[in-house]
């Protein structure tokens, strides 16, 4: 078999039919593209677009690509498919003008045979057509967001994700490794073959091999299992990523027909409510994040680079655990948490039969649910990674009857797919009964509503105190015997039973279901000290996921802290455009940790060092209208607040500790309990002066740690650091340039924002730009950009061999450059190495 990266040579544009071509509608141009690409996000965002906060207002619309290819008359009698690992969506699918195939969902990957209508010796035009419009509940982008790969087959070949990797024993000694091979045969004549399997480890040392015939009658297939023994295996888990290659030969005589190489790691999964989740015998509690699919200023799509770097981010951050929301992973996410060392919950739907959004998945779901769930199972089965399946996220479907009915019938499929893993649902309970709240909901916020008319300010901050008080009362719901009773069968279904801000429900079902094992889906990362020490009390929980890792485009301003006499201060969770991101990630949406996860880090226990944060001054004693759950403090770790010399500010500092003492240039300042607040946290109200202002950890009167904010002074400088100085000429590569304005020593001046301009030339081109800034009527494809607290990011793409330069200008600032070197994509694995007969191994086939 062989691979070809399809990525290259595409053009797209607005999708404009013929029919309205001839009645007056003018096509697009084609533009030039490399694949993965999002189509929606260079799009201009309007303030009319219908539930535009949910999607950060950007328009809906159908787009089309197109690539002309070669194809040699030797592959003639061949088998050739397009796999596409995700376009968004309803793709159509055209082969030389005719139809080849098509996919409803938006995120599962599905394969395409293109050789019936192949011109064999000439070129030949694919098209891809697909669409975007009220159908997702966040920004979904349009396109083909994720890789494409071109695959030939001989007729006598391996099936496409023919080759599976189980290891159902696995002790400190040994490991059995079953490598199950599905072998087709198109051709006309009966064909006996010879599969060979040699697993190597890392350093490329064989471990294991096995090997044996296989008979196929026209138009057959067999499934061919070999059990190979792997001594001393080295085992895969978060912390240690081990992983092993399984290569695989289908030959004819000496002629090799196909091969597949599949990487795999052994470990053990298992869980209960007496010991909670044990991996490798060791138990776990899961640090997680939930994880949209966009990547920032690259829009949806998923460039095997960007997905990288995600993983690494949230791994430096304390994460151990992603959940895919509320979609499939892409294979790319996935292999990066491979090779990283990161537990993932891949999550199928976000909805079932009943729709969130006026023309989503459920008018699909009925019909596909099947082929999806099986194709999430076909691209996930040999990651090691990947240890739960999700079937749904938030199903209001999972309070009734049919939704348990639903849940057992999705919880079956896969597990009659793959009986390897996990399988939970994202249930909120507060969802699950909405059909009886809606009515309570919309009484209160009538109320409120008055009470703001009125100006009664006995009435809880009308309907913006109804928002802030939005966590509690959903907690009070979801721990009600309604929602006790409404779920259970849906539950039931479960091997893990997923609950989205559902800690209410933690304790209380160690008693009415003392065999439920419970993870936080989805969590308020407000009250991450109040859940983690939940899930550190009770075995029966065995993690947390909050909402969320990364920040996301759409649903906009749900993390923000809106003040008294803004513009937004009544807009309640959501910001009004130009709102762009919702600003409740830990990380932002260029990947700049906030606050909030040098927090989440200390409860974790994962960090000694005290972090400092301090509230912007220029809000200083100004009420907050709307702070919602998923919303952390308004600060900065900074102590650069030019003009505010003798004002107050507020400053925040997080300890594992008893006590905190404050110095500014060496003098004490203030020392505070920790936790008189909240946990892990002492605040302090102070008068701001330039300086260096440091926090001193204390634990029964010992120093146990300390750190530092220094103001910037002297000249304002513009950096540029690129995150590796060599790429490869590979589609699938980026580099990403961080820029600050900083002084001499480096220290970010938050409060100097200004426009950048960033060009790049050579060997690569600039594929986004853009900043953390939730709120902005900016793009991201431009060659400007505005920092926001000091920083923004460039995303470059190399295009060939060579070297690239970036360069960056801003406003009272030297330009400065940077080189980076592009060296040649990585060859393909070399042929199987000769060597014996694992005979053992085939008798136990046998």
């Amino acid at each position: 078999m062989t691979h070809h990266d399809f990525n290259t040579g595409w053009s797209y544009r607005r999708k404009v039919t013929p029919f309205q071509e001839l009645g007056g509608t003018a096509g697009s141009s084609w533009t030039p593209v490399t694949l993965p690409h999002d189509a929606l996000i260079t799009a201009e965002r309007r303030a009319d677009v219908p539930n535009g906060h949910t999607n950060g207002y950007f328009p809906g619309g159908a787009f089309e690509y197109r690539k002309t290819f070669a194809v040699s008359e030797e592959d003639r009698g061949k088998l050739l498919y397009l796999e596409f690992d995700g376009v968004y969506r309803d793709a159509v699918v055209t082969v030389n003008g005719a139809l080849a195939g098509r996919h409803a969902f938006g995120y599962s990957r599905f394969l395409v045979r293109i050789d019936p209508h192949l011109r064999f010796g000439a070129d030949n035009e694919v098209r891809v057509a697909c669409r975007t419009h009220l159908d997702s509940r966040w920004y979904a982008g349009c396109g083909i967001h994720r890789d494409v790969r071109l695959i030939v087959k001989n007729p006598a070949h391996l099936a496409v994700d023919g080759v599976r990797v189980t290891t159902p024993d696995v002790d400190d000694e040994v490991a059995i490794t079953e490598i199950a091979a599905r072998v087709e045969n198109a051709g006309p004549d009966t064909r006996t073959l010879r599969l060979t399997a040699v697993v190597t480890d890392e350093e490329g040392v064989e471990v294991a091999r096995g090997r044996a015939p296989v008979t196929l009658l026209p138009a057959d297939a067999e499934t061919v299992r070999l059990r190979l023994l792997i001594d001393q295996p080295r085992l895969w888990s978060a912390e240690t990523p081990t992983r092993y290659f399984a290569r695989v030969e289908l030959g004819d005589d000496d002629q090799v027909v196909d091969e597949v190489s599949v990487p795999f790691g052994i470990r053990t999964v298992r869980v209960d409510a007496r010991r909670g989740l044990r991996v490798n015998g060791t138990e776990v509690k899961l640090r997680g994040a939930c994880l949209h699919g966009d990547n920032g200023p690259l829009g949806a799509a998923a460039i095997g680079r960007a997905e990288e770097r995600r993983i690494e981010l949230l791994k430096a951050a304390g994460f151990n655990a992603i959940r895919s929301s509320h979609h499939p992973a892409s294979s790319a996410l996935l292999d990066a948490c491979d090779r990283l060392g990161m537990y993932v919950m891949d999550e199928a739907f976000d909805m079932w039969t009943q729709g969130k959004s006026d023309f989503d998945h459920s008018a699909d779901f009925p019909e596909w649910w099947e082929r999806d769930l099986e194709s999430m199972v076909a691209k996930d089965f040999n990651h090691p990674s990947v240890i739960f399946y999700s079937i749904g996220n938030e199903i209001p479907e999972t309070g009734s009857p049919d939704g348990g009915r639903w849940s057992r019938r999705l919880a079956e499929k896969l597990r009659s797919l793959d009986g390897t893993r996990l399988v939970t649902n994202g249930i909120n309970g507060f969802v699950s009964v909405l059909d009886l709240v809606l009515d309570g909901m919309a009484k209160r916020r009538a109320a409120a509503q008055a009470a703001d008319t009125s100006g009664d300010e006995q009435s809880a901050g009308g309907v913006n105190g109804m928002m802030n008080a939005f966590g509690e009362m959903m907690g009070q719901i979801i721990a009600s015997p309604m929602v006790t009773e409404r779920t259970e069968e849906s539950f039931a279904a479960l091997d893990v039973a997923g609950m989205n801000y559902g800690e209410s429900r933690y304790a209380l079902d160690q008693d009415l279901f003392p065999d439920r094992v419970i993870v936080g889906t989805e969590t308020w990362p407000a009250v991450i000290d109040r859940n983690w020490a939940l899930v550190q009390r009770h075995p029966h929980v065995i993690g947390d996921f909050t909402w969320t890792g990364f920040d996301y485009l759409g649903e906009t301003g749900i993390g923000l802290v809106k003040y008294a006499g803004q513009p937004d201060e009544g807009a309640g969770f959501s910001s009004p455009y130009p709102g762009l991101t919702a600003y409740c990630g830990d990380l932002d949406i260029v990947g700049h940790r906030r606050p909030v996860s040098y927090y989440r880090e200390i409860v974790f226990g994962l960090r000694t060092e005290p972090y400092i944060a301090v509230r912007r001054p220029e809000r200083h004693g100004v009420p907050v209208a709307v702070s919602t759950p998923w919303a952390w403090t308004d600060s900065v770790s900074s102590w650069s607040w030019p003009g505010f010399e003798g004002a107050p500010v507020h400053v925040e500092v997080y300890a594992d500790a008893d006590e905190v003492e404050l110095l500014l240039d060496g003098e004490p300042i203030g020392r505070s309990p920790v936790g008189a607040e909240r946990a892990f946290r002492a605040d302090f109200e102070v008068l701001h002066r330039p300086g260096e202002l440091t926090a001193v950890a204390y634990r029964a009167g010992d120093e146990t740690g300390r750190t530092s904010l220094t103001s910037a002074t002297g000249a304002l400088r513009l950096t540029l650091t690129a995150d590796r100085d060599e790429l490869r000429a590979d589609t699938r590569d980026l580099a990403f340039v961080s820029l600050a304005l900083t002084d001499d020593s480096g220290v970010v001046r938050n409060t100097a924002d200004r426009e950048v301009r960033v060009t790049v030339s050579g060997s690569g081109l600039l594929q986004a730009l853009g900043s953390g800034a939730p709120v902005t009527e900016e793009t991201f494809h431009g060659g400007t950009r505005r920092t926001f607290d000091g920083r923004a990011l460039a995303v470059v793409r190399p295009t060939s061999v060579g070297t690239i330069t970036v360069t960056a200008e801003a406003e009272g600032c030297e330009p400065v450059s940077l080189t980076l070197a592009v060296v040649p994509a990585q060859p393909s694995s070399a042929p199987l190495p000769a060597g014996p007969a694992n005979d053992t191994a085939l008798e136990m086939t046998a």
